[in-house]
């Protein structure tokens, strides 16, 4: 029987912000045909903090999906502000942001594949901060952190569930950075989609629609 380990942050452990029900791991569980699902996921984790999440994974466990980083790219969007004398300063600026977030998430994986099982990444999909020039320069200082995660998925054959396609109206957001229960459905028919069709010996698969 298949058991759906969830490891990462709120985007996966959302009850605090979706209705009562609506949660991911409550979406999961009523629309997986066959298995369970078991979130150890923490809302406020970081990458690094998946490593201990790991550490509580239970016997039955069959795939891993991760959904991390958001809160790294959180804690590191200060550098938005930052003075820079020219562009290249500040792409500078970014890139050694970029470069610390990958060498976190690559250990991570690490980690993550010393339990030999089947794993699904996510990526971190854009926020929906109300101040427009924020948001902007916010989501697209992500897509330098997504091409992150998405250059370690690739090189370890992993699928991805592509978030920043799949949430496409402002209903899949309970607030500026969390899933509402629509996202959550969103979330759960993804990942039963991967554990349904994808195979885990063929090359990296994007899963967005």
């Amino acid at each position: 029987m298949r058991n759906a380990v969830l490891l990462g942050d709120s985007i996966f452990d959302n009850a605090s912000y979706a209705r009562a029900g609506e949660a991911v791991i409550d979406e999961l569980g009523r629309g997986l045909s066959s298995g369970e699902a078991t979130l150890l996921a923490q809302d406020g984790a970081v990458i690094a903090g998946v490593s201990s999440q790991l550490q509580r994974m239970p016997n039955t466990a069959t795939h891993l999906f991760i959904s991390a980083g958001g809160n790294d790219a959180l804690r590191a969007s200060g550098v938005l502000t930052e003075r820079a004398s020219t562009v290249a300063d500040a792409l500078a600026k970014i890139e050694a942001v970029r470069d610390a977030f990958a060498r976190s998430y690559g250990t991570m994986l690490d980690a993550a594949a010393q339990r030999g099982l089947p794993t699904t990444v996510c990526t971190i999909y854009d926020s929906q901060l109300p101040e427009p020039t924020h948001r902007r320069l916010s989501n697209l200082a992500l897509g330098v952190l997504n091409d992150a995660i998405t250059r370690h998925a690739v090189s370890r054959r992993l699928p991805v569930i592509d978030l920043r396609v799949l949430f496409s109206e402002p209903a899949d957001y309970a607030n500026a950075v969390e899933p509402s229960g629509q996202g959550s459905r969103k979330i759960a028919r993804m990942i039963s989609e991967v554990l349904e069709r994808h195979d885990f010996t063929g090359p990296t698969v994007v899963y967005a629609a």
